[in-house]
């Protein structure tokens, strides 16, 4: 009976040794990291960039095939360790500063950032100014010339008077 425990206690140390094994060759395939970009960080970057080819679309989304090649030279120079904003450099450089998604903060450039703002605002004050000149009492002008204040109300009084005057003659 001693022979058969050692036996069962052999193969289990056995097969405990060749799940060992096993486990260490697919661990070290698993664990092994690929150099190249994800899709992910290549979208980060073509997201902030503008097809040069197809007017106002994002190069991330563009189904273009010049699109994806310019996908993949992200991803390659990702690969060769440039900086996302050396990438968009090299854009601008080779088509200009139109592929970039946010125009560069110089130049005629500061117009798109503050233009907007301002039109907004001058457009507020104007619509406020209406809306409290609409919403004022309009003051009635009368009498002969145009007149305004106590004069006009006199002569209206004086007008009310006569008439009432004239009124209690007829009866």
């Amino acid at each position: 009976m001693n022979k058969r425990k050692l036996q069962i206690t052999n193969y289990g140390v056995l097969a405990f040794a060749l799940a060992l094994l096993l486990a260490g060759l697919f661990a070290g395939s698993a664990f092994a990291q690929d150099n190249t970009p994800t899709d992910d960080e290549v979208n980060v970057i073509a997201k902030q960039l503008y097809c040069p080819v197809c007017e106002n679309t994002p190069l991330d989304v563009c189904p273009t095939e010049a699109c994806r090649q310019w996908r993949e030279l992200i991803r390659s120079q990702l690969a060769e360790g440039m900086t996302e904003d050396q990438i968009k450099q090299y854009f601008v450089d080779n088509y200009g500063a139109r592929v970039l998604a946010e125009p560069p903060r110089t130049g005629l450039n500061w117009l798109v950032y503050l233009l907007p703002p301002a039109i907004i605002l001058l457009g507020a004050f104007f619509l406020f100014r209406s809306f409290r000149e609409w919403t004022k009492p309009k003051v009635e002008a009368t009498g002969v010339g145009g007149e305004r204040g106590e004069t006009s109300s006199l002569k209206k009084d004086d007008y009310v008077a006569r008439l009432e005057e004239e009124l209690k003659k007829r009866k």
